[in-house]
């Protein structure tokens, strides 16, 4: 892993494109089951998101993990404050901020008691949408502590964790247990990952190829019902994640798509702030009906799910609300200095 490990340049173009694929995922698949959970009828969208369901969170913990082996050899102070103290400053503070507006629901339900119940119990159950920068510090720890053991011994142990199935009802315990693989893989066979995308761009209409037979097998397995089965879900996993990589090498071969990039780079933010404009949105056009098809409804909360969270983003950025987005130096290891979002690393 040295060549990453090593590796200067500040952002890696098609490792944007993946994430925005991943984060612009991440959000069809919350806006569209609310929307047809609200609505209480199915809509084409719904296809869109079963199709995306067996790659749609390996492929972002893949990412996840490919920048690990340069920093992961740096004192335990340093790599603490950088992969555990930053993300659960961003949990913490946007936890808080989720449960202002779930509060009365849960006042409504059960009085002062429950709610206090509900708000502690999100620092033992991550709580809504953020379980993602919930387990990732976690992920983080693991494979530091174990970086003296055999990798493929790791990669053993955790690929049987997803193969298993683990369903306990704990979503730290279940999601453990089937992502763990993935971040893994990406840590540990990131040169490999590399390669492939550089392979990609050099012979693209190869990758075209590939990717339309995946795109034909990955859909008849959603389709019969297969896709979520022992060992066919963790191969899916992995060829998926390989597809994006392979789509976003051949975008950004072409850099035609520089929204979807600008998302990428910054897909902690709309994963963080997209869960306000999506239930307003949704709100709005159901209970307006201006727009009668489900699926189009999904489609626009989606979208706005993805671009208000970039938009507010650029309007706080560098005012006294900076530090919804920067993790101020007090809330450093040693206070240095503000330390905005890096997911890549």
């Amino acid at each position: 892993m040295s060549a990453i490990a090593t590796y200067e340049k500040p952002r890696i173009d098609w490792v944007d494109y993946a994430k925005g694929f991943c984060i612009i995922m991440v959000v069809m698949m919350h806006s569209t089951l609310g929307v047809e959970h609200a609505a209480g009828k199915e809509s084409w969208m719904g296809y869109l998101v079963a199709f995306a369901k067996p790659f749609r969170m390996p492929d972002f913990f893949l990412i996840s993990g490919l920048f690990l082996a340069r920093v992961i050899d740096r004192n335990w102070r340093d790599y603490l404050d950088k992969k555990v103290v930053h993300f659960l400053y961003f949990y913490v503070l946007w936890v808080t901020i989720q449960f202002v507006f779930k509060a009365p629901g849960f006042l409504a339900q059960g009085g002062v008691t429950n709610v206090a119940t509900q708000y502690a119990l999100a620092f033992i159950e991550p709580f809504g949408t953020l379980w993602f920068i919930y387990i990732l510090p976690l992920f983080f720890v693991l494979t530091k502590l174990t970086k003296r053991v055999p990798p493929l011994a790791i990669f053993v142990v955790a690929a049987a964790l997803e193969i298993a199935p683990i369903h306990t009802g704990w979503i730290m315990i279940d999601e453990f247990a089937a992502r763990f693989v993935y971040f893994f893989a990406g840590y540990w066979l990131a040169n490999y990952i590399f390669t492939f995308a550089v392979g990609v761009q050099k012979d693209p209409w190869v990758a075209l190829a590939g990717l339309g037979a995946w795109v034909v097998a990955n859909d008849l397995l959603v389709i019969k019902g297969y896709s979520e089965m022992p060992f066919v879900s963790l191969s899916l996993g992995f060829v998926g994640a390989g597809a994006i990589v392979a789509i976003a090498a051949l975008l950004a071969k072409v850099d035609w798509f520089k929204l979807l990039r600008y998302a990428g780079e910054n897909s902690i933010v709309v994963y963080l702030a997209f869960f306000l404009p999506m239930a307003a949105t949704r709100m709005v056009l159901l209970k307006t009906g201006v727009i009668p098809d489900i699926g189009t409804v999904a489609l626009i909360v989606t979208t706005m799910g993805v671009v208000v969270p970039l938009m507010f983003h650029a309007a706080v950025r560098g005012t006294r609300f900076d530090f919804l987005f920067v993790r101020p130096a007090a809330f450093q290891i040693g206070g240095a200095r503000k330390t905005p979002l890096q997911p890549a690393e």
